[in-house]
């Protein structure tokens, strides 16, 4: 599994909604402790998707630690209809994982999101002030609008990224298949092998009757995605003290340049990073960058 890449030391914590997988990459330098990197991923992916940037991580000397959203991986799914999957919940995934992992507040971490993952380190970091020192944000997904949610809000299940999810293809007759299924078309096409192999191969279950389906299931992904536009984010921002790194895509769709540089002047101590021809998937287009922009945040 995963190639040749090192391989993480997974294990299971207790979390708000259930159990949580956690990811851990130990250097074999016992120095590299100093230097921690949590890495939060996006909707519908786990922390294994990380792999290829954890390994650059760890080549750099850096202790890298994943984890899996409740609903994702091998974290435990709570029912889609029971209102687990508000955002705020995300929050209180990352804040649970930085708390068993003695990570909080330490001012030598730096913890990375992607999409769903960056805004959960925000709304995290916003609940309970210096618990991430430095926050590296690849489009953290943030609606421009003060409206803050009511507890309890209704998901928007006509939101149109809930209503695609829905119909995701959740049926393999191999791990292979989905792997070249995705490599066939967009948007998963535009991923590194070594990207795709880490999303693919620890991202379907067998379900021991000859099928894989996804771990993450399209009725969690589309509630998960019918929460995003009560998320709260863009409303929270200006409270986030850390020292942010906000990174888009130049030719991304989701979160554009000028959404981005919007967040990033909304933010008190932030600097923006625009990545000539990437896409929304930045993170798995390009590893090598993506862990050379973390390494300048941690040796600021």
């Amino acid at each position: 599994m995963l190639g040749a890449m090192a391989q993480p030391h997974s294990y299971m914590i207790a979390g708000p909604a259930g159990e949580l997988a956690v990811h851990d990459w130990a250097p074999d330098d016992p120095d590299a402790r100093r230097s921690p990197v949590l890495l939060a991923h996006p909707t519908g992916f786990h922390g294994l998707v990380w792999a290829p940037v954890a390994d650059r991580l760890v080549a750099a000397g850096r202790h890298a630690w994943s984890f899996d959203f409740r609903g994702h991986g091998n974290s435990d799914a709570p029912d889609p209809d029971g209102g687990a999957y508000a955002w705020d919940g995300f929050a209180s995934d990352a804040l649970a994982v930085a708390e068993h992992l003695d990570l909080a507040g330490d001012h030598r971490l730096v913890a990375c999101g992607h999409s769903k993952g960056a805004a959960a380190l925000f709304l995290g970091e916003v609940r309970r002030p210096g618990t991430f020192a430095r926050i590296w944000a690849y489009e953290a997904i943030v609606f421009p609008t003060e409206q803050t949610p009511e507890p309890g809000a209704a998901p928007a299940d006509n939101f149109p990224m809930a209503r695609n999810a829905r119909k995701r293809r959740n049926a393999w007759t191999s791990v292979e298949e989905a792997y070249e299924a995705y490599a066939s078309k967009p948007p998963l096409n535009a991923m590194t092998p070594e990207s795709l192999r880490a999303y693919v191969e620890y991202g379907l279950r067998d379900r021991g009757d000859g099928v894989f389906e996804l771990k993450c299931s399209p009725e969690v992904e589309a509630r998960v995605y019918s929460m995003a536009p009560l998320n709260g984010v863009w409303a929270v921002l200006p409270e986030v003290k850390s020292e942010v790194v906000v990174a888009c895509g130049r030719s991304s769709n989701d979160i554009n340049p000028t959404l981005a540089e919007g967040t990033a002047r909304r933010l008190p101590n932030a600097r923006l990073e625009v990545w000539p021809g990437r896409g929304h998937f930045g993170p798995q287009e390009d590893p090598d960058a993506c862990a050379a922009s973390i390494l300048r945040l941690a040796n600021e």
